[in-house]
């Protein structure tokens, strides 16, 4: 089997298949079955954190949503609208 140097060197670097596939935008399968014949272990969460270079706290299924604006903070934002848009007219 042909393995793509990218794909095995995030593996080598201790990377999940989920986060391998998500940064080179292929298939998890394709990163499983070049880690069954790199002869690779799965790689667990923890272990893809200590292999990030600047570590982000997160683990898989870690999405961030978006956070519900307090109502003073909507009233600023909107506050600063008008103003940019009237200084604009």
């Amino acid at each position: 089997m042909k393995i793509r140097a990218d794909i095995a060197e995030l593996i080598r670097q201790g990377h999940t298949n989920a986060s391998i596939a998500l940064r080179l935008g292929c298939a998890p399968t394709t990163v499983g079955r070049a880690r069954q014949a790199l002869r690779y272990p799965p790689a667990d969460q923890l272990g893809r954190l200590y292999a990030e270079a600047l570590p982000t706290g997160r683990v898989l299924g870690d999405r961030p949503t978006r956070v519900q604006t307090s109502p003073a903070q909507a009233a600023a934002n909107r506050k600063a609208l008008l103003a940019a848009l009237s200084e604009a007219a």
